[in-house]
């Protein structure tokens, strides 16, 4: 089920008139869980049994963690926390995968080994909830938690469902806690919610689907190489698109759960603003990059280990962090990318930190586009299907495409995305120290009402698309 499908809006009713119906708050915790369980079934129903091993692993789990006596058997059942969520994501995500590697493995070396044709469905969204499930163990085996004490507030955590195909990513000392006593929204957060719904479904559906995406396909899609103007104008399109897409998911995630009256972490802080590859990902997926900063890279040592082990656990890091977008050597060299970035940052940051013109405006704005034309570069290992399609990008944007190189971009998309692209950088740059909070309440409220409006209609008129958002394929 999509937020951006009239199926939707009608589900969404019925929860809310649910929701705020004169009934004890258990019940209408049990018609959140239903409801998120329909949600998440909509796509396919057999999976929500994954929903359900995994929520009954790790309610029990947590807390043989939490009772265990010895250090070797807290270990233990976290191990058998993770082999069950990583076994689970792995077979369905990683499995093929896999088995295409060792057959180009075995070819190498003479060996030919057949195999039958993999036909797993991947369950939409099993990297989000595996990675929100397993931090409820991990904080346990941390001692950073104590265990739920409802298995029906546990299991609402697990499956509640604005973020559970896409996240955000919460952790469960933010949520479970709001499930133990009864929440509901005032009509400030009520109508704020709704702005939000409206905001996230117009980037999603007007910026992301209408404007950006047939720029980004005509040129990732083109059957021979485009040239140097196409290349980038595809590439910054597609930087574009996948902003508006996923952000406009969270933001419409946040929105729906705030109708309810329960709050989510904010996932997007104006990344394309980021002065630096550190900046950017304290701005981009902000919930990812946390579980992965608390649950990986400060495990494996962070920067208390020295130099070098600094710079190889940032790349571990951003490595499995582009292993978890998708089972590709495309999402490995991207994030390969962001661990090298990071890393020549690092570096860069320990000898020019205390220089005087660091903090300049001016060198701030240059840092900013410098960041965003490096992290279009990576954006085309991301997008691109293979490697073929990615070297021919690459080779193009750096100047190097053929005398007879495609032009695939008709005139109103190169200004559609020059027109829309500089707008969103602008925003950016000037929301960077800001909140959307603050920035909406000096708006006048007629403004603000004709914005939304404008919004809904532009969103009806386009019928809503039916494009699936991006990170559904995570």
């Amino acid at each position: 089920m999509l937020f951006n499908s009239l199926s939707f809006v009608v589900f969404f009713a019925i929860v809310l008139a649910l929701h705020y119906a004169p009934l004890s708050w258990r019940t209408k915790k049990i018609n959140l869980l239903i409801a998120s369980y329909l949600f998440y079934a909509a796509w396919n129903p057999p999976f929500v049994i994954l929903l359900w091993i995994s929520t009954l692993v790790d309610w029990h789990v947590a807390r043989w963690i939490f009772e265990a006596d010895t250090q070797k058997k807290k270990r233990m059942f976290l191990v058998l926390s993770l082999v069950t969520n990583l076994g689970i994501l792995g077979y369905f995500k990683y499995g093929e995968f896999l088995l295409q590697n060792w057959v180009s493995l075995m070819a190498s070396v003479g060996v030919t080994y057949e195999v039958p044709e993999w036909s797993i469905i991947l369950p939409v969204g099993i990297s989000f909830y595996t990675f929100q499930t397993m931090a409820y163990s991990l904080d346990m085996y941390l001692g950073r938690a104590r265990p739920a004490q409802s298995f029906l507030d546990f299991s609402l955590f697990v499956t509640f469902f604005p973020q559970l195909v896409a996240g955000p990513i919460v952790r469960p000392g933010h949520l479970i806690p709001q499930f133990a006593t009864p929440h509901l929204a005032t009509l400030k957060q009520f109508g704020w919610g709704l702005a939000l719904v409206i905001l996230g479904l117009f980037q999603k559906v007007i910026i992301a689907d209408s404007f950006l995406a047939p720029a980004a396909e005509a040129v990732f899609e083109a059957e021979k190489q485009v040239s140097m103007l196409d290349a980038w104008l595809g590439t910054i399109a597609f930087a574009g698109q996948i902003f508006s897409d996923f952000a406009g998911y969270s933001t419409t995630a946040i929105g729906v759960a705030l109708c309810l009256g329960f709050s989510l972490p904010t996932n997007f802080r104006f990344p394309y603003a980021a002065a630096g590859f550190s900046d950017f990902w304290r701005r981009w997926h902000i919930s990812l990059s946390t579980w992965l900063r608390d649950y990986l890279y400060i495990p494996l040592g962070g920067n208390r280990i020295g130099h070098l082990r600094t710079y190889v656990n940032l790349m571990l890091t951003m490595l499995l962090g582009g292993l978890w977008h998708g089972a590709s050597w495309n999402f490995v060299v991207w994030g390969g990318l962001h661990g090298l970035f990071l890393g020549i940052e690092r570096f860069i940051r320990g000898r020019w930190e205390n220089v005087a013109w660091a903090g300049h405006t001016g060198v701030q704005i240059l840092m900013a586009l410098l960041t965003f034309a490096a992290i279009n570069i990576t954006w085309v290992f991301f997008r691109a299907r293979d490697f073929e399609v990615s070297s021919r990008m690459l080779q193009s944007m750096f100047g190097l495409a053929p005398t007879d190189a495609a032009t695939p971009l008709p005139t109103l998309y190169i200004i559609e995305v020059v027109v829309i692209m500089t707008l969103l950088l602008c925003a950016h740059w000037r929301m960077r120290n800001n909140s959307l909070e603050e920035v909406v309440a000096r708006i006048p409220a007629w403004l603000l009402t004709l914005m939304l409006s404008v919004m809904v209609l532009a969103i009806v008129i386009s019928q809503g698309s039916n494009n699936a958002f991006i990170y559904f394929q995570f």
